[in-house]
């Protein structure tokens, strides 16, 4: 029941949406082993002169970037899957956007389980239940 909140660098495109959340829907439920059925995806689009890395606009560096944030319950995931998940992450985004800029971040956040939920219950909750 993970939530992702995307940040891309580029024009806003249909096709790049569905694209962005095919490759994040895949690696969720391959390597993080989470339902697909119960993740949800929201992916915003910045235009790169919108977008400073280092000081300097995207669009002057022309380098594209991500950042990208997925929320999943603590201790269900060992180190090696989180790692995992991140290189082939980074990986997809760079075929997806090309000449993506080093300083693109993807931050997996372990939420405690009485803590997070969905459709009004925790996933404490549905643990025992």
């Amino acid at each position: 029941m993970p939530i992702l909140n995307v940040k891309v660098s580029a024009k806003k495109s249909p096709e790049l949406t569905q694209k962005i959340a095919d490759l994040l829907l895949d690696l969720t439920s391959r390597i993080l082993k989470k339902k697909p059925e119960v993740t949800a995806i929201a992916i915003e689009y910045v235009e790169p002169d919108a977008w400073v890395v280092g000081g300097q606009l995207l669009s002057k560096q022309g380098k594209n970037s991500f950042y990208f944030d997925i929320k999943i319950t603590d201790e269900t995931n060992t180190k090696d899957e989180k790692a995992q998940y991140i290189r082939e992450a980074f990986k997809g985004f760079e075929q997806l956007l090309g000449n993506l800029h080093e300083e693109s971040y993807i931050y997996v956040q372990d939420v405690k389980a009485a803590s997070y939920g969905y459709g009004g219950l925790t996933q404490e909750y549905r643990y025992h239940n």
